[in-house]
């Protein structure tokens, strides 16, 4: 049995989780409300602080949407309560970082700004300060959302494994090349 889709998910004070028809799972809290569509043969049980995920079989299908919507509605009781952060950092010279609410202004070295609209979902801020990289700060409930937009950041302009050059995510670690060797 799956081991993830196994464990229950227990409910924080505050949040409330409702199973609808078609199998449609929300989830309300202080932040905000987030809803997801669970397979049809994937049972889901609220009762007593506990949320429970039963399967019908063993198949391979079945054991696998078992731990992934288990997965999924964790992620959102946690985005509910405490929100997620993504951030993202800036390396090369001359790169930039602006916002006007929900727009982002990129300077990544190429010959024009890359002008990015952020969905509303997302808090975005921007931070530059003198002597550091040039940062962007993602926020929001939705976990999945806040991994795509910060996905999609990064690939305007991937980091490069000569300089490490361009957008990474804070902590990211970029294996860097040795250069072409000098000639005799």
């Amino acid at each position: 049995m799956s081991r993830i889709g196994r464990k229950a998910i227990t409910v924080p004070e505050g949040v409330t989780i409702t199973v609808g028809k078609d199998n449609i799972i929300t989830v309300k809290g202080k932040k905000g409300e987030l809803k997801q569509e669970i397979d049809r043969d994937i049972t889901v049980e609220v009762k007593d602080g506990q949320v429970t995920f039963t399967r019908p079989t063993d198949q391979i299908r079945h054991r696998a949407m078992h731990g992934l919507y288990r997965a999924l509605i964790a992620n959102m009781v946690k985005g509910v309560v405490d929100g997620y952060e993504r951030k993202l950092e800036l390396i090369g010279v001359g790169f930039k970082a602006a916002n006007q609410g929900q727009v982002l202004d990129l300077s990544l070295g190429y010959s024009h700004n890359i002008l990015f609209e952020v969905p509303k979902e997302i808090k975005v801020a921007t931070q530059t300060e003198k002597g550091q990289n040039p940062m962007i700060m993602l926020e929001g409930i939705d976990k999945q959302l806040i991994g795509q937009v910060a996905a999609k950041l990064r690939s305007l302009r991937k980091p490069e494994p000569y300089k490490g050059k361009g957008v990474r995510y804070v902590g990211e670690v970029v294996r860097k090349k040795a250069g072409k060797a000098a000639g005799k």
